[in-house]
């Protein structure tokens, strides 16, 4: 096992991925406990497909693939909110409406350009070899970024994760906060989408907690274990695409659909043995 890891970490590109993708499962597994809590795990699906819009925009006219893709990707997300909140349209038709659109408009101009190449297929599934030294540093500071707001408001995160009706009638900016989290959201979206793509990037957000809230007893548990699960699949699922060259994106998510799995299947004895005991007594 020692020798695996020193002749992945000989790799310069390997290093950046494990780096990188380490930055992306901490902020990824934070905001998904917010996410899945607030019923808000498909907002992560919309945005994904935004942003493969936005990337093959960028791509196609050679433009910084950040600056496009960080704008677009935010002002979807809270225009996804403000449709939510005005009630003319059901969150989940807003969602497949832009998810859509963006997809679409992302293979037309895809189409119209340089075609499906191997740059798509990246954005598409995710690859840890087109990874840059850019990446690195902007991956740092958004990492930075996130990670001060999420626990510089962290109390008024926590209140209107569990009760924004509450929230909202003690006096607490409710729409600020979730237009907070679209943003933060938007922001890990984009952050990850080199590694995972923009079809896998929101189950890497979603999974970590679905499984920790098998057995978490309270919010800072859930978002500690939703931290580890995140950590652990991630490693896993780099060194398994290393190994037997698979996709990247797709490793980790299957790393996180074993785990959760076993979660579901110890949770269910759990609550058969629950139910025995409560029977012969």
């Amino acid at each position: 096992m020692l020798a695996l890891f020193q002749e992945m970490f000989s790799y310069p590109f390997m290093i950046r991925a494990f780096f990188v993708g380490s930055l992306i499962a901490l902020c990824a597994s934070l905001l998904g406990v917010l996410l899945v809590l607030k019923h808000y795990s498909m907002i992560g699906d919309g945005l994904s497909h935004v942003g493969f819009g936005a990337l093959a925009f960028a791509n196609a006219f050679h433009l910084p693939m950040y600056a496009i893709g960080i704008p677009t990707v935010i002002a979807a997300a809270i225009f996804l909110l403000q449709l939510n909140e005005s009630k003319k349209l059901k969150a989940d038709a807003a969602i497949a409406l832009v998810s859509s659109a963006s997809l679409a408009l992302g293979v037309f101009v895809i189409s119209k350009s340089s075609g499906m190449n191997t740059d798509v297929c990246n954005y598409l599934f995710g690859s840890i070899l087109s990874m840059s030294h850019m990446d690195v540093y902007i991956s740092i500071c958004i990492t930075i970024f996130i990670l001060v707001l999420f626990f510089m408001f962290y109390p008024s995160l926590f209140a209107i994760t569990f009760d924004e009706t509450f929230a909202k009638a003690s006096g607490m900016k409710v729409g600020f906060f979730n237009r907070l989290i679209a943003v933060l959201c938007a922001l890990v979206i984009v952050l990850g989408m080199r590694m995972m793509g923009a079809l896998l990037i929101s189950s890497f957000i979603v999974f970590p907690t679905l499984t920790s809230v098998r057995f978490a007893k309270n919010f800072k548990s859930l978002l500690i274990s939703s931290c580890v699960i995140s950590f652990v699949c991630l490693w896993i699922g780099l060194t398994l695409s290393y190994i037997y060259a698979t996709p990247t994106g797709a490793s980790i998510v299957l790393c996180n659909l074993v785990l959760f799995l076993i979660a579901v299947i110890i949770d269910h004895f759990k609550e058969r043995r629950h139910a025995h005991i409560h029977e012969t007594h």
